[in-house]
Parts: structure tokens; sequence; C-alpha cells
């Protein structure tokens, strides 16, 4: 192997951490396979359309276990193959229905969807994955497998899988039981996917739907060419002679030819002995694949005995990864019914957070990322990780997953300086519509004794919280404070109630930061009922402050429930809650 150096470790126990447990294996098997060679590691993604967070775990998984190899001291690549000369199966929704005129070209020479700036459809899609990657700090060597094939990169590849084509469809023949009649199917693998929703990304990359160019009357071929006059695949071999490498072909289109395959550069082989192919090709020790690829008969199982028996390689260690479910995508105004894409994430929350919840999770774990209020909850718990970290009681497999969160062995990623609760950000934006002078005043005062004197510091968090309120949460749950009193509720006051507005008010100004209204809020109750402030409280006194609640709750934002009470009271100001509350 390649010289060891000195590197940050994350994590000592691999009964814990999954991805030590994987790079052990990775690095033992790449000593088996070739010594002293960089260890390769491989994602494959097709730019047949938004690449949502589903596919980011096919990235994200190798990322994770190649990044802990080079912590390690050895040198690691982590290739990412762009399925772009991959067919163009079907025109998305929204997308002018004229594009089906170009269904079975290569994505590379499908137009941009109308507007786009870029040379096509693959570029298209491509681009904001590139940027995503860039953002979570995801180093990896990118291949195009149009330039692959165009380039004639895989032209003695190509020749040996036709010579051996036979064989190849022995291979596939063994799992063609689905086509032989009173054949029993072998019982598929299967996952329920986490959220309805998510059944678009259980596709996986369209990639393991492809046919395996099943034989045809005149044999069986594994490679498919694109025609010269449409540039589509739906065309059929004819014939093939292995010593001139002359293959002939029909298209639909009318078009028929006769090409030497030494020199012909407008095909590829089909899906299930092309990515065996390349697993020879590039010498992949490390690749995860999702479950539309694990299943019997699927493209990773029979690409298992196809490398073997054909290309003369070996199977990449390959972990099924789990769906990636999304709570309350219906809410996304740009997944067009399609799934949120690392963009969409990655401009609501933090590239670290993103990160720990693929990190966190094994890869066979299903886990869902929040676009509803469940985003607060994700934060409060990364926080209260966070604050674990500083004060080392964090159990080892969390400490290491942050440790894999928070940097790379490259270096840390960037942070927000003064981390404040997401939800107390998304509260105040909401409550300010952005106002930036109004949003800081409020952030200042929520630690009177450690004031934020710069919104500077709470960026990016802030950025995201801003973002999240104006794209996912609904106008009509939107905090609207009122400008005038309720004078018609405040007349219908009951004595207790005005009692518990008098002692709120009386205590503002003693109370005035996020600390202080908090044992405010939550003490009205417990004095009107004879107890100290600090009284834990009992099913009854919950009761009386859940009333409480929603009386100041009515009073100020005209419904029973908004953001913390303590939050909105700052956003509103004294003077301001003193005109709306006073009875």
């Amino acid at each position: 192997m390649t010289a060891r150096k000195e590197v940050p470790t994350v994590a000592q126990s691999t009964e814990t951490d999954w991805v030590s447990r994987f790079a052990d294996e990775v690095i033992a098997e790449a000593e088996r396979r070739a010594p002293g060679k960089p260890i390769v590691c491989a994602s494959g993604l097709s730019p047949s359309g938004p690449i949502h967070l589903g596919n980011l775990r096919e990235v994200m998984t190798p990322h994770l276990v190649a990044d802990e190899i080079r912590r390690r001291g050895y040198e690691c690549v982590h290739i990412l193959s762009w399925d772009d000369y991959d067919r163009y199966r079907k025109v998305p929704a929204g997308i002018d229905p004229s594009w089906s005129e170009h269904i079975g070209k290569p994505l590379t020479s499908v137009p941009a969807p109308p507007g786009s700036t870029y040379p096509n459809w693959a570029e298209h899609f491509k681009a904001p994955m590139v940027e995503a990657l860039r953002q979570l700090g995801i180093e990896f060597h990118g291949i195009s497998q149009t330039e692959k094939y165009t380039s004639g990169a895989y032209r003695e590849q190509i020749l040996h899988a036709m010579r051996h084509r036979r064989e190849i469809d022995a291979v596939l023949d063994r799992y063609r039981t689905k086509d032989k009649p009173g054949a029993k199917k072998p019982a598929k693998q299967q996952q329920k996917p986490v959220d309805e929703a998510e059944l678009a990304a259980a596709e996986g990359s369209g990639a393991a739907a492809e046919d395996d160019g099943s034989a045809g009357a005149a044999g069986y071929y594994p490679y498919k060419p694109y025609c010269s006059v449409c540039e589509r695949d739906l065309t059929t071999v004819t014939s093939y002679d292995d010593e001139t490498t002359e293959l002939a072909y029909t298209c639909v289109c009318g078009h028929g030819e006769t090409v030497l395959l030494s020199e012909h550069d407008r095909g590829k082989l089909v899906w299930k002995v092309d990515w065996p192919m390349r697993w020879a090709y590039e010498g992949v020790v490390f690749e995860p694949s999702g479950v539309d690829h694990s299943s019997p008969g699927s493209s990773y199982v029979v690409g298992g005995q196809i490398v073997r028996e054909v290309f003369g390689g070996q199977q990449p260690i390959g972990p099924m990864y789990a769906f990636v479910g999304i709570s309350g995508m219906a809410k996304m105004s740009s997944s067009k019914g399609g799934v949120p894409t690392p963009a969409d994430a990655l401009e609501i929350m933090e590239a670290p957070l993103l990160r720990w919840l693929y990190a966190r999770r094994r890869p066979n774990q299903s886990f869902k990322i929040a676009f509803d209020q469940e985003i607060q909850r994700t934060y409060d718990e990364w926080d209260a990780l966070e604050r674990k970290i500083t004060e080392s009681t964090a159990q080892p497999a969390d400490a290491a997953a942050y440790s894999r969160a928070t940097r790379t062995a490259a270096g840390e990623l960037p942070s927000t300086p003064r981390p404040l609760p997401y939800r107390t950000l998304a509260s105040v934006v909401d409550i300010t519509t952005g106002h930036d002078e109004q949003t800081l005043r409020i952030l200042s005062e929520l630690d009177p004794d450690n004031p934020v004197k710069s919104l500077e510091e709470t960026r990016p968090r802030l950025d995201k919280a801003e973002r999240w309120i104006t794209t996912q949460v609904p106008a009509d749950q939107r905090t609207r404070v009122r400008d005038e009193p309720d004078a018609e509720r405040l007349a219908a006051l009951g004595e207790t109630e005005r009692e518990s507005l008098r002692l709120l008010l009386d205590g503002l100004d003693d109370h005035w930061s996020l600390d202080g209204l908090t044992t405010l809020v939550y003490g009205v109750p417990k004095i009107q009922a004879g107890l100290s402030p600090d009284a834990k409280p009992t099913p009854e006194l919950k009761v009386a402050q859940r009333s409480f609640f929603a009386l100041l709750y009515t009073l100020l934002v005209g419904r029973d429930t908004g953001p913390r009470l303590p939050t909105l009271l700052l956003a509103v100001g004294a003077d301001r809650v003193r005109k709306l509350l006073a009875a």
C-alpha cells in the first residue's frame, strides 16, 4: 500500500460505525486484489431528470467510505460515472410533449428543457447535482459515459463482449424465468418505499429497467447501436462477424447499414453487461446499489457472474441501500410532482446537517428528510448532539457520524459561527418577514448578556430558516401579528384571564430575554395556582398553561397556536405586546 500519513481518525469501534467497518473491508480487499494501487470506490447517476435525495445515497455512501480510507492515509479515488449515454426514456411532466420525438436518443443528444442555458438534457440535470456535491464537500472523479463510448475507450471491451456473447447469453438465461412457460418466478427482494411520494425514487437511476439484449431471430447481441440517421436506439442487430467485426443493423426509422464495430463509436453495451464491464475496466472495489439493482436476476446479481466469467474481473463490495423518504415534500414548489433534490434540501438546511442524515444511518436503513415542521426537530437533535460533542458525552457512533458530517479528509465544512436554534430563527423571520433591522433587534435581545451583534454571525443558518419559511410553510400557516387589539375578546375576559395578563405584563421588563420570557409565560399559571415559578408541573397545571398560551396566541396573532411564545413576544416587542394585551 501507499505510505501512511497522520490524519484524524474518526471511530475506534467498527461494531458501532458502519463506515469504519466498510473501510476495513475495502482496504483488505484492495490489498488482496491490487496492493499498492489507489483504491477505487464508485457511484453511478443517470441525469435523465432531477437527481433526487434518494439518488444522493448512491454518492454519499461510497463518499463516506472513501473519505474514511483517505483519513487513514491511503490513496483512494471516488469515481462518479454519469450515465449520460443512457437512452432518453420518457417526457417528464411539465415538458412540451414534442420532446417525445427524442425518446431513444442518448441523453446528451436530447435538447435541454425550454429556457435552459445548458447544451443538452444531461448537462441541464447534471449541473445542479455537481454544485450540490461541491457544497457537501464530496470529492469525486467524474466520468461521462458519452465521452467514454464515443471516444472508443471501451472498444476492446465491446469487441470482447461480442466475442463472448454466447457465454453472456447463457448467464442471462439463468434468470429469464419470466419468459419460460410454467416457470416459477424467483422471490423478488422488495422493500416498501417509506413514503408514497418516494415511488418515483424507487426507480433508481432508471438503468435497472434496461433490457439485457435478449436474443432475437439473429441471435443474442449485448451491443445496441444508436441509429446514424435518427440517433435513436430503436435498432435491431441482424448479423455480426467476429473476424471482420462487420455489424449489420436496421432501425424502425427505415434506415439500415453495416458498420465495422472496430471503428463504430455510436452505441453501447446493454446495461447488464455495461456495468460489470466497467467494474473490470476501472478496478472498482466498492460500489453500493439500490434495491432495484439487488433482487434475484437484477443487474448487480447478474453482473457479478458476468464480470468473473466474461471480463475476468471481480465484483465490488456492494451493499444495498434503502429508500430515502421525504416528509412535507408536497409543499415543494419546485418538485412539480417529482421528489426534492439535494439542491432543494441545501436551500433550507446546512450541508453538515444533510451529510449527518446519511452518515448516521447504515445504508440498509431507510430514513426521512424533513421539509415540513419536522425540520425543526431535526435541527434540535443536531444541536443537542453538538453540545454532547463539546462536553465529550456523545456515544462513539454518534461522535463518528458528527465528525463525518462536519469535516472530510480535506478539512472542515463551513458552519454558522453562532448557531441559534433553527426554530427560533424560523419564528423570527416568519414574524418580521425577513426585515433585517427587525430581525437583528430581536436576535440581539435573545440573550442580553451575550447579544448578537451582526446577522452574519447567524448565517448561513438564518438564510436557510428564512428560505424554509418562505417556500415550505403555506401562507395560511404564516404568523401575522394583529395591528389592533381584539376588543371583543378583551371585553369578554374572565377574572382569571385578566389576572394572568396583568401578571405577564408586570413581569415583561424584568424578564425581557428568551430564557426570562420562557420562565415568565410558564410561571404565570403556577403563580395563579399558588405555586412558585419553579414548581414542577402537574396535569392540572399543564391544562392551565395550555389555556393561557391559547389566550395569548388569540390576542396576539388571531389563532390558538403559533411560534414559541417567548420568541413571539420578543419579536412583537414590549410596547406592542402591552398595546395588544392591555385589558
